[in-house]
């Protein structure tokens, strides 16, 4: 994971994903009124990674709501990149206390935080109707008291390619407004 969070290469390639999808966001139009959208960029502070200091998102030029497209960067309003929430909450299922408190110092986050995070993946996450409607689409059926543990394994999440999957695969959960809890 540090390898990842020190990679200009994986922080370019991740911030033109995102790019990439707000392109076909913004080409779509507002989803209320069809009108046109314009940029309307919010800052984000997301610890650890410099270049990450702005959240594409677009406000409507007639009825003036706003439409945030889905990210790979971001999971929700957390402060620490996607990526962080879901391995380092996937580690304490697995990891001795001792490596999980080796990277918690690294990266500066609190014990309460990690615990708070694997709450919601046990609680929120297993709840919702994002859940409820893909969990059938895994053979064999991913266990729920060991989230986000269980994706990781289930897309090899330790390999390149695997991260990029689970990270696309849980994008509609970044933004706010989806039905079954998913606003973080």
């Amino acid at each position: 994971m540090e390898t990842i969070l020190k990679s200009r290469e994986w922080i370019k390639w991740l911030s033109k994903v995102d790019e990439d999808w707000a392109e076909e966001t913004r080409g779509g139009g507002c989803k209320h009124c069809a009108s046109k959208l314009h940029c309307g960029n919010f800052p984000r502070k997301v610890r650890d990674v410099p270049d990450w200091d702005e959240r594409i998102s677009f406000d409507c030029s007639r009825c003036r709501r706003r439409t945030t497209p889905v990210s790979v960067r971001f999971l929700g309003r957390r402060v620490y990149a996607g990526i962080i929430v879901i391995l380092l909450a996937a580690m304490m299922h697995g990891l001795n206390k001792s490596r999980v408190e080796a990277l918690r110092q690294e990266l500066g986050i609190a014990v309460r935080t990690l615990k708070r995070w694997r709450e919601w993946w046990l609680g929120e996450f297993v709840k919702s109707s994002f859940w409820k409607g893909v969990r059938g689409l895994f053979t064999p059926v991913l266990k729920e008291a060991e989230m986000p543990l269980s994706l990781v394994n289930g897309f090899d999440a330790k390999s390149r390619e695997g991260l990029v999957k689970l990270l696309r695969f849980i994008s509609p959960i970044t933004i706010g407004g989806l039905p079954g809890g998913q606003d973080m």
